[in-house]
């Protein structure tokens, strides 16, 4: 381990310049715009809400009927690809799945976003 000594006046400097960036970062953190049809769930979210299988998810894939990503081994959707797969009667479901969908997805953000504070 390197042991750095530095004079008092440049260690404030040095942390007054760091004060200063943290404010210049909350001060203009970017406000979340919350449009639900631009929110990415996974395949869990999508399958349980809308009560298809996995299979079958991967099935629309395969046959090209959802667009998706794949980050890390994990594929994701968009609200608006789900939404898209109710209007054109692919999945047969209410509106009540989809709105459980994205309710329970915020609600999900949320309590990540409490967690990630806590630590």
């Amino acid at each position: 381990m390197d042991v750095i000594t530095i004079e008092s006046s440049a260690f404030k400097e040095l942390e007054a310049k760091i004060d200063l960036i943290a404010k210049f970062v909350t001060d203009h953190k970017v406000e979340v715009i919350d449009n639900p049809d631009e929110t990415w769930v996974d395949s869990y979210d999508v399958c349980s809400f809308l009560k298809i299988s996995e299979r079958t998810l991967q099935r629309f894939r395969s046959k090209g009927l959802i667009s998706y990503s794949i980050i890390s081994g994990k594929t994701f959707y968009t609200i608006t690809e789900v939404k898209r797969m109710l209007s054109d009667r692919i999945v047969r479901r209410n509106e009540e799945c989809l709105q459980d969908l994205i309710r329970n997805h915020k609600s999900y953000i949320e309590k990540r976003r409490i967690n990630k504070g806590k630590k």
